[in-house]
């Protein structure tokens, strides 16, 4: 806020709820009493036009009466006034060549109006007299937004004017006629507009937020715009395409634009940004640039006393008139409002006042003083201060301090209800989901908790009688006397339906209609999960898993083992591999059909549109038939390829099963930690669900590879090899699955020979014997390129960022 404050000399308010906007002001001798003293003309959005002689006065009153010498209800809203030589004939008699005469130009929405001004001297009290005088006007095929105005092509002695339309056309207008229209190119909304006599050219703010400049000439032999053209056609006339000489990138929308002349050496261009100020020169290189603090509304370059500055008028959202010169603020005063148009004005007692305009009508013409704003406190009045009331709300406020801070560790407990549902007809990979929390702490700290949660198996799965034979057998061992799965599964709908009395057997049918039991051997510590589908039995044996963990927790057993003695199924694993990668070059193949019947039938079409627009009938030849059986064509490899695409995401959803249950299988087998788990599961899992660019076998394949090269690898110059024989590679689907078969046989072996899974970059610095002997007779390994891992936490987000990494 300044401390000075700007002083008074003439104000007005003008009308009650009109609005007004920069181009609503301008200031002139517009009635040509060749005084040489300023009349201020204010038009409104309601079509108000008013003109001023502001003086003097004691009252404020009796001055805006005084003062006012026209008030004129037009039937349009007033865009834009200015004022200029746009006459150089009255009537049908010429009188001089070029009219030295001011004329008023008032711009509509739909109209261009030039009106004349003019006083005649009273008889009586009420003083003179000022009629306003329409001379010509113009009807707008467009909705104007803005104009400017120049003595055009270098023709002097009276001004030309160009109105630029909403849809981005410039309209040109010598006196009484319509000259040309050129749209601008790339237009998407109008920005400010205002025409530099020095270079004859035009400058306007795009959309794209730049200053461009186009030479009058270069807009006179341009094409003609009748209607706006796409700029990559090739031009209809002999006309040149339309482009700018020069183009300044601003990076922000322009407020305003002004060229001032009041100086023969001046050659700068004005331009208020947002946020800056910037002053270039006439071939847009820059001059200056000056960063605002504030949001600017409005500005006016004027003539400075200084040879080579510029000082600026520049109003702002803070009611604020700042004086600068170039780029140093020389002054600053406070308004009683936001100006939305400033002009320098000399007026009869005074020169160089200051007329600023608000959006809501309040005209004031000041200038700079330094009578200054003081604030002074008010007085308080003192009373005695009421001792038992102070010491009550001390009492209630200590209170309340207490109970926020004993609430503040405690949360307080909320239940969600939510609903889970399947996404098709077989049962999902996995039956675990996360949950996030946002609240904030009673002293308004935003916080966040985040969960795991298990889905009950019995969403998927019911009990049923165990089946008499059964394809597929899995074993696994514990260190614990046998337990009866009734027991194991207490409290679940599964023991109740159960017709095995002694615990020994426990069957559950998927959705999918596939059968799982789990037997308990009697005599050993054995427990066999057999079915005919390898991928169903995933989640069976999870929950076992996991129910022996909480069985034998509840009872204090803290040694307790599981383990699974082999082999590996492999083979079976191999189907679920095959099947999804066969569904994924039906779905390639589809995509190659669908592409060439695509093209056929568009190149059908166009030849029956060439028939159709010949004038001269000729026979189809069976091009109708032809495009009814591409189309019905198309219609069923659509089908096609809908139908393999919800195969192949049960696939993929069933690979994913048979996947897990590889990795859980491998941990008990080798009795993994849960880092090293994570670390598999990641290898065979890298990929939550197929997408046409990356598919799970080229990823999977690209991970195992790389787990090959590195932790797992015979010897460490395995490492240094890859990275010289390879780089860059781009995954992609893969001609057959043999090499990926073949690399997951061998991840499996030799993790079973002692191999160590784990991020650490020193793994193998120090290979074992027994390792290094590990390797086939004649075995021949083709791996992709894959780069030393550094972390000292073994992530499987850390793998596979690094591994991804090497191949982008």
């Amino acid at each position: 806020m300044s401390l000075f404050k700007a002083r008074d000399w003439w104000s007005a308010t003008l009308g009650e709820g009109e609005e007004f906007d920069q181009g609503c002001l301008c200031v002139g001798d517009v009635d040509n009493s060749g005084t040489g003293h300023d009349k201020v003309v204010v038009g409104s959005y309601m079509g108000m036009l008013r003109i001023f002689s502001p003086h003097a006065s004691k009252t404020i009153e009796g001055g805006q009466a005084d003062a006012q010498l026209l008030e004129v209800q037009l039937q349009n809203a007033i865009i834009q006034v200015e004022l200029g030589k746009f006459v150089s004939f009255v009537g049908y008699r010429i009188i001089e060549l070029c009219s030295e005469l001011l004329h008023l130009a008032v711009l509509h929405p739909r109209k261009l109006s030039v009106y004349s001004v003019s006083g005649t001297a009273g008889n009586v009290e009420h003083g003179d007299q000022y009629q306003l005088k329409l001379v010509y006007e113009h009807n707008l095929q467009r909705t104007a937004c803005n104009m400017t105005y120049g003595t055009f092509g270098g023709v002097t002695g009276h001004h030309s004017l160009c109105i630029q339309s909403m849809d981005g056309m410039l309209m040109f207008f010598e006196q009484d006629s319509y000259s040309f229209g050129r749209f601008l190119p790339g237009f998407l909304l109008p920005g400010p507009l205002t025409y530099n006599p020095r270079t004859d050219s035009f400058l306007t703010v795009s959309s794209a937020r730049e200053l461009e400049s186009y030479k009058y000439e270069t807009l006179a032999v341009a094409t003609e715009a009748e209607s706006r053209q796409d700029p990559n056609l090739p031009l209809k006339t002999g006309g040149k395409r339309l482009t700018p000489d020069w183009v300044f990138v601003l990076g922000e929308q322009a407020l305003d634009l002004c060229v001032p002349s009041f100086s023969h050496a001046s050659s700068h261009i004005f331009i208020l940004g947002e946020r800056n100020i910037y002053c270039l020169r006439d071939n847009g290189q820059i001059h200056f640039m000056k960063k605002l603090e504030f949001n600017p509304s409005c500005f006016l370059p004027y003539a400075s006393v200084t040879d080579g500055t510029t000082n600026l008028l520049l109003g702002n959202h803070t009611n604020m008139l700042l004086v600068y010169q170039d780029v140093t603020l020389k002054w600053a005063s406070q308004l009683s409002f936001i100006p939305v148009a400033v002009r320098v004005a000399n007026f009869l007692d005074v020169k160089g006042v200051v007329v600023s305009l608000s959006s809501d009508g309040q005209l004031l013409c000041s200038y700079m003083g330094t009578d200054p704003s003081f604030f002074s406190t008010p007085k308080v009045d003192a009373r005695e201060a009421d001792y038992e009331q102070v010491e009550a709300e001390m009492k209630k406020l200590q209170k309340f301090i207490r109970e926020a801070t004993r609430t503040q560790g405690v949360g307080s407990s909320k239940v969600v209800v939510f609903s889970a549902f399947l996404n098709g007809h077989y049962p999902p990979a996995d039956l675990t989901g996360d949950i996030t929390v946002s609240y904030s702490s009673p002293t308004g700290v935003p916080k966040v908790l985040q969960s795991r949660f298990n889905l009950p198996p019995s969403l998927v799965c019911v009990a049923c009688p165990p089946p008499k034979a059964t394809k597929f057998k899995i074993t696994v061992d514990t260190n614990q006397p046998p337990v009866d799965l009734s027991s194991i599964f207490r409290g679940n709908k599964f023991s109740a339906k159960s017709e095995d009395k002694d615990g020994n057997s426990l069957a559950f049918q998927l959705l999918s209609g596939a059968k799982v039991t789990v037997l308990a051997s009697k005599t050993s510590q054995r427990y066999r999960i057999q079915s005919d589908s390898f991928e169903d039995m995933w989640l069976v044996v999870k929950e076992l898993v996991h129910r022996f963990d909480q069985h034998f927790s509840k009872l204090g057993i803290k040694d307790f083992k599981k383990s699974f003695s082999g082999p590996l199924p492999l083979e079976e694993y191999f189907l679920s591999v095959d099947k999804h990668f066969q569904l994924r070059v039906s779905a390639q193949k589809y995509q190659d059909l669908l592409s060439e019947r695509a093209v056929q039938f568009r190149a059908i079409q166009r030849r029956l549109l060439t028939r159709f627009k010949d004038k001269t009938p000729a026979p189809l030849q069976n091009l109708d038939t032809l495009m009814d059986a591409t189309y019905s064509q198309v219609m069923a490899l659509a089908e096609a390829a809908e139908e393999n695409r919800a195969l192949l995401e049960e696939a993929f959803v069933r690979l994913r099963s048979a996947t897990h249950l590889l990795v859980l299988l491998l941990s008990l087998w080798q009795g993994l930690t849960p880092d090293q788990t994570s670390i598999l599961e990641a290898t065979l899992l890298p990929l939550l669900q197929d997408t046409p660019q990356l598919g799970w076998e080229e990823s999977c394949d690209a991970a195992v590879s790389h787990l090959l090269r590195t932790c797992l690898s015979q010897n460490p110059k395995d490492q240094a090899t890859s990275l010289a024989q390879t780089g860059g590679s781009v995954l992609g689907l893969p001609s057959d699955t043999a090499r990926l078969k073949k690399h997951i046989t061998l991840l499996c072996e030799r993790i079973g020979k002692g191999g160590r899974l784990t991020l650490a970059s020193e793994a193998n610095v120090q290979v074992p014997a027994q390792v290094q002997n590990l390797a086939v007779p004649g075995e021949s390994l083709d791996l992709l390129t894959d780069h030393q891992l550094h972390s000292s936490s073994p992530t499987p987000t850390a793998f596979l960022t690094s591994l991804y990494s090497s191949f982008s």
